[in-house]
């Protein structure tokens, strides 16, 4: 598996993560006042996944550069 495919199966999992958290972050916000102690958690856990989302994305694209 090439480095390139690597990275895309990796964005994969990521986009998962990240997608699962954005609706964590949603169905907190659906429930507040319920557990509202945990809105700063979910909402970091959400920022983390979007953000590794991003670099791997910005990654592939250098590799995708290097490539061509």
């Amino acid at each position: 598996m090439s480095d390139i495919d690597a990275l895309k199966a990796e964005l994969k999992k990521l986009s998962a993560r990240a997608t699962t958290m954005k609706m964590n972050l949603h169905d907190l916000s659906e429930e507040l006042p319920i557990n509202w102690q945990n809105i700063m958690t979910v909402a970091q856990q959400t920022h983390d996944a979007y953000a590794a989302l991003e670099a791997a994305r910005k990654a592939l694209k250098e590799l995708e550069a290097k490539a061509a």
